[in-house]
């Protein structure tokens, strides 16, 4: 134990008692013995040097070999001599322990047939009379009956007396009946058979499990050559015979005597002068009337020894006085076998005889065992008879006199001098460092308590002085108390004593008995002295480790601390465990509330060391990582403590972390508030801004520490907010982000080449390396910010919606800057002009003319297919690929989410006012009607630009070739932050001259004529000739995650729809020029004829019959344009994304069917039109020519019948169905027309108006009808918004519901599109737009009035944001 801890002790206010002994449990029966009693040390020297001599007196002697004396003549023997030593195994013939092992009589067999084969390499085993008597004997064993009952019996003197029969037989024989010298060496034979005998039982380890058996051997064996001397000189002179060694009486030769001068500080001379002086008084006789006086007081009842007062109860007095006769016979006998002449002197009934029913306790394996671990016997004890005794003790109660003893070697009082003893004997050990452990065994460790030197003088002592098991244990842990609270041995020792005299070890040959407890457990054995002093020793160690408990405790937080282990584990394994022990829980709730306040005091002191440390005295120096260290070290501390005591988080009750954690935690949080706002006061009193990441690390830091909060203080909330406090530096980073998301994209552009990114030069890219690396390195970009925002983990739910509404606004606003700039690139390079294009524009007007009368001339109707450069098409990878990830990256950031939490948030809808600076206007220009025609053949290629007042171009709408009534169904968004005046001019292409100028108008767009966010359709005349169809919608540009998530999509899928529309420009004037009425009546009439030019003159006339054209004229027709469309679709193949392609070909398709319809019927409009109907024959090839087509653009494989082109779904559409049914209604008569149209609008009417009573949303628009509606703003159905572009979900639900409704709602427009051509029809086509301009106007107001009282009605959205 350190100095430290003893100084701690003495320093801190804990009680030094915490569990008095003054009362005790009960007191003891006539104990006299219970108040401690001094001895003297010269004392306790002189009887423990007496027990050490008596050793040494009684220790088997060495032999040497040596000439025998002068023979002498010998007295005759008796030939019952060799019976009458037999009767002494007769006396103990039922005893265990006096019988041979099984297995015996085979190897005395084996020991046998080697004697007879000359093995045996002692030479008294080489005589020939010996082998001979031996070869007799092993006859008469191989037999079997002989055999069996030997085994069965196991009794030693049958094969002894077997042995002297066959023997006296084999050995009389020739010899003269008067001379009975043979008898000798009979008796040396006998005595050399039992000498083989011992052997065996000691080469296979029996000799130690029956002492009794050896004993009587070895003195049987003495007595059958006590005169095989004179047998010696009978065979012949000068034979040598083996002698005991006469004893020197040195102390050098005395083991014990060195241990107990070594012990007491006594020099050898000292030593052996006392033993000089009183060897004539420390003698044999004296040990053994020892004896014999403290058996003849034990069964006297004298009160000298133990009585039945010194126990509990009287069962265990008589067991333990029971157990004494066994043992002191065996003493006495070891006695009289060192000095024979010790029974020649006293009479055969003074000796004493062993009880073979001694009680079972001392046959106890724990009991024996434990003895002999307490004090293991060495060859050179001088108890030779390896007995497991019972160390039963004297008289407790105090003699007259200590001079007075009435013994020789036993002190008056033996435990207080045996104590002595063991404590000066453990001292010595303790401070020797080269002492020899006591021996290890396979159940318990050599441990370094006592020496082997020392434990077999305790070992002697015990014996003599006849100290009980329980007194050695209790003594022993007495002794070790003290060594503990005098802070001589360490909690290591103290723990080695308590599994010292707990864990006995087990032999090979004997297995632990669970059926009988061990000595140290069984206390119902114990005497009351014994078990009260193990009540006092156990509460003085459960107080001094109370001390040393609380000292360590008082260390925990400290970089080395002391362990706490060894103590909590002798604790609760040895003190609190034993039954002898009784707590006290006051000593408890003291110990525990002195530990509290000590740790709290201590966890202060930490807590004010890290922040000395850490936070600069200065204030003009905090800087944010002051504080970010200061909460590592606060995190540190508590991880260590937590790791420190995971295994055992609380020690009697006081858990440490705890303590530390709901203490420092507080103190830290209310010191990094105050110095982080100070940092944040100084840094704009310097006018500087903090580091952006410095921000972030504190945040992360807080963050770490207020989990750690929660969980140690879970009622109390966390100091501060401390989202608020730094809440600022997310803005900044936010803003920060904002202005670099532009130069990120634009840097990704520039290093962009958009070349397929192929793994292999002349391979094919697989799909998902169809896009160049921009797209990647900007949604690198946005996933990384997004990104560090979400490894915030910031813990506030609304402010984390807006800060992800704020990111949205930035992506959307990076990804409106790459769809621009891709845009740019894109039409750059569609625009481009062919080296033909190039030529023609230096031609003349004169030249242009010839040019284009030679290619009528030459009949070039060859057109080449567009050279679409790969890099053009990889932009519109680009854009699909952007969608993807932009609907990914919606998903991942939880838009629903955040939207939810910022609605639920939001003030109720009467309290708020709807405010917006800026507004996007969703612009679609839908058709044209009644254009200007600019061409020679009387057709225009139009197509419309959109400016603003001041010129700006906004965009542009893709070409609808040679028609004056073309259609164009193109959508721009336009943000404004107030009214703002938009031109829209429509122009006519031409591919070598400049576009020839058709026609302008403009429109207002002014928010406050949009103020309920519905969509109009505005009819808006040209300057020159005809009108267009504009719808426009407005949105306000709110802060809102969907809002500009949506913004984004619909930006995107702009971008796309037009990249794709300028593909398919290029692609349309063919489509145009193969699917016209020219190429129709080229097919019919086989070319141009005088008979075609007369019909044609005379149209109005009924026009002959001629020969319809066959299937494969008519699908030969087409074959230039599928031809035109394989090698169009071969170039894009290559580079196109399946999707990307599907997309193309589904464009086209539309293209195709707008073609095809134009061709059949014409725009529809109020108004009649110049175009002529199709005869029936041209019908039919035209309704031949749109299956063709859409055969071809599904594209199936003859061999597997798999679709690999547009899906059918798509090709199948509204418009395709609309086509379909003019086959019902073209050749129908007018009247029969308008009651069908009439009926159909009765019924689309009562349709809506149902609908209108289910559903808030607009009404159907008025249709491509112009009228009042329009003019005046008032709604119609609501176009595509940027909330219903939100992502690809809401995209492709839209598409679907909107087939749906096509489907499901058939009206009658291709019926007025057919009356048109109609001219009778004219007035029925002007009642019929007034019609519908009035149930659009009712409907607009109907749905103002419901979407008014949706407003009032307060629904708003709830949820909770989930996280990524």
């Amino acid at each position: 134990m350190s100095t430290s801890s003893s100084h701690s002790r003495h320093s801190r206010g804990i009680s030094r008692r915490l569990n008095s002994l003054q009362k005790e449990s009960h007191k003891s029966r006539s104990l006299s013995a219970s108040r401690k009693r001094l001895v003297s040390s010269s004392d306790v020297y002189s009887y423990a040097l007496r027990v050490a001599y008596l050793s040494y007196l009684l220790q088997p002697r060495a032999r040497r070999p040596q000439r025998p004396p002068s023979p002498r003549k010998q007295p005759p023997r008796s030939s019952t001599s060799v019976h009458d030593l037999i009767g002494d195994f007769r006396l103990i013939r039922d005893s265990k322990s006096t019988r041979f092992p099984h297995g015996f009589v085979s190897e005395l067999e084996k020991r046998l047939t080697g004697v007879l084969m000359g093995k045996e390499r002692r030479k008294e085993y080489q005589d020939h009379l010996v082998i001979r008597t031996f070869a007799v004997f092993l006859n008469a064993l191989k037999e079997q009956s002989f055999k069996k009952r030997m085994e069965k019996d196991r009794r030693v003197e049958d094969l002894v007396l077997i042995f002297v029969s066959n023997a006296t037989k084999e050995l009389s024989k020739g010899k003269d009946p008067e001379n009975d010298s043979w008898n000798l060496m009979v008796d040396r034979h006998v005595a050399l058979f039992v000498r083989l005998i011992s052997f065996i039982l000691k080469d296979q380890d029996w000799a130690k499990d029956r002492p009794e058996l050896m004993g009587r051997l070895t003195v049987l064996e003495g007595k059958l050559l006590a005169h095989d001397q004179d047998l010696a000189d009978e065979k012949g002179v000068g034979a040598v015979v083996d002698a005991p060694v006469p004893l020197s009486y040195d102390v050098k030769e005395m083991p014990l005597v060195q241990v107990v001068a070594r012990i007491f500080g006594i020099s050898l001379a000292q030593a052996q002068s006392d033993i000089n002086r009183n060897k004539s008084v420390w003698i044999e006789k004296a040990a053994l009337q020892d004896l014999k006086t403290y058996q003849a007081h034990l069964n006297l009842k004298t009160g000298t020894t133990l009585s039945s007062e010194d126990f509990d109860n009287e069962d265990a007095y008589e067991i333990w006085k029971k157990g004494e006769g066994p043992d002191l016979s065996q003493m006495m006998l070891a006695i009289v076998q060192s000095n024979p002449e010790l029974a020649r002197s006293t009479p055969t009934g003074a000796l004493p005889q062993l009880n073979a029913q001694a009680n079972d306790i001392y046959n106890d394996p724990n009991v024996s065992e434990l003895t002999r671990q307490l004090s293991d016997m060495s060859n050179r004890t001088s108890y030779v008879i390896d007995q497991p005794v019972d160390l039963s003790s004297l008289s407790f109660s105090d003699p007259a006199d200590m001079s007075e003893s009435v013994y020789t070697f036993t002190p008056s009082d033996p435990r207080s001098f045996y104590r002595f003893i063991l404590a000066q004997a453990l001292i010595y050990d303790l401070r020797d460092q080269k002492l020899e452990p006591a021996e290890a065994n396979p159940d318990v460790p050599a441990m370094k308590l006592l020496s082997r030197q020392s434990t077999e003088l305790l070992n002697e002592v015990c014996l003599r002085w006849r100290i009980p098991p329980s007194s050695r244990i209790v003594l022993f842990l007495d002794v070790i108390r003290e060594k503990f609270v005098d802070q001589d041995i360490d909690m290591g020792t103290l723990d080695s004593a308590f599994v010292y005299v707990k864990e006995a070890p087990v032999q090979e040959s004997k297995r632990r008995n669970s059926s009988i407890p061990s000595p140290l457990l069984d206390r119902k054995r114990w005497t009351i002295y014994d078990i009260t002093l193990m009540q006092r020793l156990l509460s003085s160690l459960h107080e001094a480790l109370l001390r040393e408990l609380y000292d360590s405790m008082m260390h925990c937080y400290d970089a080395k601390p002391q362990p706490l282990g060894p103590v909590m584990y002798i604790l609760d394994s040895h003190i609190r465990l034993d039954p002898c022990f009784k707590e006290n829980p006051e000593d408890y709730d003291r110990f525990r509330s002195y530990v509290h306040d000590g740790l709290l005091q201590k966890a202060k002191e930490c807590y004010q060391q890290l922040l000395d440390k850490e936070i600069p005295a200065e204030q003009e120096s905090w800087q944010p990582c002051h504080v970010m260290q200061l909460g590592q070290g606060v995190m540190k501390l508590s991880q260590k403590i937590q790791k420190r005591y995971r295994n055992n988080p609380e020690i009697m009750g006081v858990n440490p972390l705890d303590i530390l954690l709901k203490n420092v935690l507080p103190l830290y949080a209310e010191d990094a508030r105050d110095v982080v706002v100070r940092i944040i006061e100084q840094a704009g009193e310097r006018g500087i801004e903090i580091d952006i990441q410095d921000g972030f690390d504190l945040y992360k830091e807080f963050a770490a520490i207020r989990r750690l909060y929660a969980e140690a203080l879970s009622s109390h909330p966390f100091p501060f907010h401390v989202e608020d406090l730094l809440a600022d530096f997310v803005w900044r980073w936010i803003q920060l982000t904002d202005t670099k998301i532009i130069e990120w994209v634009d840097q990704a552009v520039r290093q962009d080449i958009f070349s397929l990114r192929t793994e292999k030069q002349d391979e094919l890219p697989s799909e998902e390396l169809r896009h160049s690396v921009s797209v990647i390195d900007v949604f690198r970009s946005f996933n990384q910010v997004v990104e560090q925002l979400v490894q915030l983990e910031w813990d506030d739910d609304l402010q984390y919606a807006k800060f992800m509404t704020a990111l949205s606004k930035s992506i959307g606003k990076g990804l409106a800057r790459y769809c621009e700039s891709l845009e740019q690139i894109f039409s750059k390079e569609m625009d481009k002009l062919t080296p033909e294009q190039e030529a023609a524009l230096n031609q003349t007007r004169q030249e242009k003319l010839m040019q284009m009368a030679k290619e009528a001339w030459n009949n070039k109707e060859k057109i080449e297919p567009f050279q679409f450069l790969p890099e053009s098409l990889v932009k519109l990878n680009n854009v699909e690929y952007a969608l993807n990830q932009l609907d990914k990256l919606g998903r991942e950031i939880n838009v629903d989410g955040c939207a939810e939490v910022m609605a639920k948030q939001a003030p109720p809808p009467l309290q708020r006012t709807r405010k917006s600076a800026t507004y996007v206007f969703a612009i679609k220009i839908v058709e044209g009607e009644d254009l200007k025609p600019c061409d020679m053949n009387g057709s225009s290629d139009p197509y419309v630009v959109l400016t603003d007042e001041y010129q700006k171009r906004i965009s542009k709408t893709h070409i609808v070739y040679s028609s004056l009534n073309p259609r164009w169904d193109d959508t721009v968004d336009i943000t404004t932050k107030g009214p703002l005046n938009i031109i829209a001019t429509v122009w006519d292409w031409n591919a070598l001259s400049d576009h020839d100028y058709v026609g302008r108008t403009s429109l207002k767009l002014d928010p406050a004529h949009f103020s309920d966010f519905m969509p109009s359709e505005y009819w808006l005349d040209l300057d020159t000739q005809g009108r267009i169809l504009l719808r426009v919608s407005m949105e306000g540009e709110r802060d809102d995650i969907q809002f500009y998530f949506g913004k984004a999509f619909r930006t995107l899928k702009r971008t796309e729809r037009e990249m794709t529309r300028k593909i398919t420009e290029k692609l349309s004037a063919y489509i145009s020029h193969c699917l016209s009425r020219r190429a129709l009546k080229a097919l019919l009439s086989k070319g141009i004829s005088i008979s075609t030019m007369s019909n044609f003159l005379n149209r109005n006339r009924t026009n002959p019959t001629t020969t319809a054209p066959s299937p494969a004229e008519i699908e030969n027709a087409l074959n230039p344009l599928f031809t035109y469309f394989n090698d169009n679709f071969a170039i894009m193949n290559k580079t196109l994304t399946s999707e990307a392609m599907r997309m193309v070909m589904a464009r086209l398709w539309k293209e195709v069917l707008v073609t095809i319809e134009s061709l059949l019927v014409p725009p529809l409009s109020d108004k009649p039109s110049h175009q002529k109907p199709l005869t029936m024959q041209e019908v039919d090839v035209v309704s031949r020519w749109l299956v063709l087509l859409l055969n071809f653009f599904l594209a199936v494989d003859e061999e597997t019948g798999e679709a690999n082109g547009v899906p059918i779904d798509i090709l199948k559409s509204p418009k395709y169905h609309e086509i379909q049914t003019l086959n019902f209604f073209y050749f129908e008569p007018t009247e029969n027309l308008i009651r069908t149209s009439e009926r159909m609008a009765s019924a689309t009417a009562s349709r809506q108006q149902g609908n209108n009573k289910n559903r808030l949303s607009a009404p159907p628009g008025q249709g491509p009808f112009g009228g009042p509606a329009g003019l005046l703003g008032l709604p119609a159905r609501r176009a595509k918004s940027i909330m219903l572009s939100r992502n690809l979900g809401t995209m492709k639900k839209a598409k679907a519901e909107k087939w749906r409704e096509a489907q499901a709602e058939p009206n009658d427009d291709m019926i007025l599109r057919i009356l048109r051509m109609r001219p009778e029809a004219a007035n029925y086509l002007r009642d019929r737009s007034r019609q519908k301009e009035r149930l659009a106007a009712a409907a607009a107001a109907d749905a103002i009035v419901k979407q008014s009282l949706m407003a009032t009605s307060g629904g708003r959205m709830s949820g909770t944001l989930g996280r990524r």
